[in-house]
């Protein structure tokens, strides 16, 4: 069994959209992150505009390979298969209450700045810290502990089925618990999660994404022989053993 060309090349242009607009993003994203005072400023509206634009490409993105490697997956595990899709809507619907999140705090600026009654620059800032650290820490669920969830899933997958190179999904093999064990020390403090520590553990999984990229653009999937599960006809004139008559 050869898994069409087309999925594969799909599924590998998908990939790499995930990392140019997750990067992009949050890039964007910088002035409305790290100003306290963006909320009562003149603000860069058009910019965190095009950085929710960008997730939501990115949401789009990481719903469409789930959904383009399905009919693949299925075939080796249905079970894991259906789960990975399930991971990746519940990574993109949480990318999507940050970008929310966030057009929220566009929304408290612009009131501010029209003089809406009964806002004060204080209450204004609190509110606005508030939806930052919505983001924040959708950021740490979404695209760390769900990211590394079903990147393990798909990894196993690969690696089991030799759909793709034993070294691509050894990467994310590693990438995926060590992403996860990233987000749990920023969970609990032990450093931030944007810093050269919390960069570092997302490599592996970066490394991950864009090599299985590459290489389904390139080469698509490698050809694995067909899993018949049905029990061989029983030669002619011969009894069909018990236990194959039990499972019919």
């Amino acid at each position: 069994m050869r898994p069409t060309r087309g999925t594969a090349t799909v599924a590998g242009v998908l990939f790499l959209v995930t990392e140019i607009t997750a990067i992009g993003g949050l890039a964007l994203y910088g002035p409305v992150l790290k100003g306290a005072d963006y909320v009562t400023g003149s603000g860069a509206d058009g910019r965190v505009f095009l950085g929710a634009l960008s997730e939501l490409l990115l949401a789009a993105a990481v719903v469409g390979t789930g959904v383009t490697l399905y009919p693949v997956l299925r075939r080796q595990q249905e079970g894991a298969a259906l789960g990975y899709v399930c991971a990746r809507l519940l990574e993109a619907a949480v990318i999507v209450v940050g970008i929310v999140s966030l057009l929220s705090v566009v929304t408290l600026r612009q009131d501010f700045a029209s003089g809406a009654a009964g806002s004060d620059a204080a209450s204004v800032r609190t509110v606005a810290r508030a939806l930052v650290a919505v983001h924040d820490r959708t950021f740490l669920v979404g695209p760390n502990f769900v990211l590394g969830a079903n990147t393990l899933v798909l990894a196993r997958l690969l690696y089991r089925s030799r759909l793709v190179p034993r070294f691509v999904a050894v990467l994310g093999l590693v990438g995926g618990p060590l992403i996860c064990a990233s987000a749990t020390a920023v969970l609990f403090g032990v450093y931030e999660q944007v810093s050269p520590a919390g960069s570092l553990a997302a490599l592996p999984v970066f490394a991950w994404e864009v090599t299985l990229a590459v290489r389904l653009i390139a080469k698509g999937f490698d050809p694995v022989d067909p899993v018949d599960p049905a029990p061989s006809a029983p030669t002619a004139g011969r009894p069909v053993p018990v236990a194959v008559r039990t499972a019919r």
